[in-house]
């Protein structure tokens, strides 16, 4: 019988031989079939929704409900779905609708918001709105580099934006160097906002709403949409949100190793994790203009802060609590991802046992607070603020995605339940990967059908009227084939044990008739199964560690499949990436050995 496992035992060039032949397991055939069939819907929703000039058919409109960063949204997951391994008609796709967007929202002007009116973009980014938006907006383009970390245009635009956080640019004035922080939660490229906000700098110019348009918010009227934007006001000063803007400067160090890119990142978690420990521990929502935790609207004030409870929503007649958590965790993993440190999620973990610790029990059952601040809504003046919204689930925002980067288990028993991809990964749920790409592969149906469907004119469409119908899942695939956490719209990086290159193709993804399977993960190792459905031709595969090559691999070993004899030996590797070459026909599966974070983030392709 031949060898299974041999190769060159060099710190840069090891090489796998996979040659038992394998029958095609079903999830292999569903995972190939979910990248051509997202990949088509692609082609099919770009044809019903961008012009041939890449803008969106839309009313193109300023605001929190419609605004660019929703345009821009139409195009989420294209660039992870393509550095997957779907066809490259989707990336050159993206780059379409991409510069339309950009050409289509600098062009569109506001009459009544002034920040807009010489151009809802200008150079090529939102003139001025918040980072909840703005990382939406982003979420495509943050990941371009996956698939294409040479092109010229996503390098320039990837320092100009940063540019606008640092302080380089002379108009956004967004960063104060003396104090370490952003100066408002609305910032871009024309600098932040120092005044209160208003419903109006939220809302967008007056529109006509019914029998029109459909309100994602489900407002009624114009007047409701400004109603909906009544107590977005406290916006001077640093907000948790900003965070997010350290995703430009990771994105441009990755792409170029420029060291002051990752210095400014390191640097402002820095000064976010003094203000947390200035606060007890607790992240504050709201840093004064004069750096100082809570001293404009107290320490849990702030549009989307602790005690941003909206006392009355005009469709619905309640009140609507909405502090905003969840985003941030990513943030200290950026600086984690550039150092290499835990220590940087450490904070995060004990806000869960701080937060908690201020549980009650009522009849009989235990409620955790999720909001601080005046129950009876940020208008409120008067009163001590004490934690309220007490719900049964524990306040946790980010626990699975806490537990991935830093493996303490802990973290999961904040959650309701243990998600079924890591009860998979634990060895609980075996039918997972055949239910989570069946699941993906009737979303492609649903959303296609959905958009054939549509028959609105461009005149009354939003442009997030058809965020929803978008084809490009990737959930199940980052999962299954990477290891990773799904990128979502939250406009982070992506996260993931593994990802893989086409030598053959010279790009991103995974080879031709190739799958993928990552079976189990632990802090310091991978399995994966890896088959080449094409009975005829080989096929070979270049696997790294994480996505910016951060895991170092150290080594491989063939494991031992049911009927395949015994194990192979261990070959080490030493390096962020090693080749596999498989057999027509054949597959196996890898313990592959890593050192996590332990390289700095890059997005060069790995051609070894």
């Amino acid at each position: 019988m031949p060898s299974i496992l041999q190769g060159a035992k060099t710190a840069s060039a090891a090489t796998i031989e996979i040659t038992t032949p394998q029958t095609p397991p079903y999830w292999a055939l569903l995972e190939r079939l979910l990248l051509r069939t997202a990949a088509e819907g692609v082609e099919e929703f770009y044809a019903r929704y961008f012009d041939e000039r890449g803008y969106l058919r839309c009313v193109p409109r300023w605001g929190g409900n419609d605004g660019p960063d929703d345009a821009a949204e139409n195009l989420l997951n294209w660039p992870a779905l393509h550095a997957l391994g779907a066809d490259d008609r989707v990336l050159a796709l993206y780059k379409q609708g991409w510069e339309g967007h950009l050409r289509q929202y600098t062009e569109a002007r506001t009459t009544a918001v002034p920040m807009g009116r010489d151009g809802m973009y200008f150079k090529e980014f939102h003139a001025c709105f918040d980072w909840f938006h703005h990382g939406e907006a982003l979420n495509a383009f943050v990941l371009q580099g996956l698939s294409d970390p040479y092109d010229a245009a996503l390098i320039r635009r990837m320092r100009r934006f940063a540019g606008f956080y640092m302080g380089e640019d002379p108009i956004a004035q967004n960063w104060d160097p003396e104090r370490r922080m952003i100066r408002s939660m609305m910032t871009g490229s024309r600098g932040p906002l120092l005044r209160q906000a208003t419903p109006l700098d939220w809302a967008g110019d007056p529109i006509e709403v019914a029998g029109r348009f459909r309100a994602g918010h489900g407002e009624r009227s114009y007047e409701e949409m400004l109603e909906h934007y009544r107590d977005y006001t406290d916006v001077v000063g640093d907000n948790p949100l900003n965070l997010a803007s350290t995703t430009l400067a990771f994105c441009t160090y990755a792409l170029t190793g420029e060291r002051k890119y990752r210095d400014w990142l390191v640097g402002y978690v820095d000064r976010w994790i003094e203000w947390i420990e200035e606060n007890g521990g607790i992240i504050p929502t709201s840093i004064g203009p004069d750096g100082k935790v809570g001293s404009r609207y107290g320490w849990w004030g702030g549009v989307y802060g602790w005690g941003f409870t909206v006392d009355v929503v005009p469709y619905t007649g309640r009140k609507a609590h909405r502090a905003y958590h969840s985003r941030t965790p990513y943030a200290f993993a950026n600086a984690l991802l550039v150092t290499g440190d835990g220590a940087y999620l450490r904070p995060w973990r004990r806000m869960y046992d701080l937060v908690n610790a201020n549980a009650r029990v009522e009849h009989g059952q235990t409620l955790y607070p999720h909001m601080f601040g005046r129950p009876e809504g940020i208008a409120c003046k008067e009163g001590e603020p004490r934690w309220y919204e007490f719900r049964p689930q524990k306040w946790a925002p980010g626990a699975e995605e806490l537990y991935y980067w830093t493996f303490d288990r802990s973290a999961l028993d904040f959650l309701p339940a243990k998600p079924r991809w890591i009860a998979y990964l634990d060895g609980e749920a075996p039918a997972y990967p055949v239910e989570a790409l069946q699941r993906d592969l009737e979303r492609v149906r649903e959303r296609v059908e959905g958009l054939h469907a549509d028959t609105r004119s461009a005149d009354c469409t939003l442009s997030d009227d058809m965020n929803h119908l978008n084809p490009a899942v990737t959930d199940a695939l980052i999962h299954l084939t990477l290891g990773g956490l799904p990128t979502g719209r939250t406009g982070y990086p992506l996260h993931c044990r593994l990802r893989y290159f086409d030598p053959a193709r010279r790009r991103a993804g995974l080879p031709e008739d190739v799958a993928a399977l990552v079976e189990h993960i632990s802090e310091d190792a991978v399995t994966l199964s890896l088959v080449n459905l094409n009975p005829v031709q080989a096929r070979t595969v270049i696997v790294q560690g994480g996505a910016y090559a951060e895991h170092q691999i150290t080594s491989v070993r063939r494991e031992t499949v049911e009927g395949d004899g015994a194990a192979g030996e261990e070959v080490a590797v030493e390096a962020p990436q090693f080749a596999v070459r498989l057999a027509p026909g054949a597959g196996g599966r890898l313990l592959i050995g890593q050192r996590r974070y332990a390289n700095q983030p890059m997005m060069a392709f790995p051609w070894i």
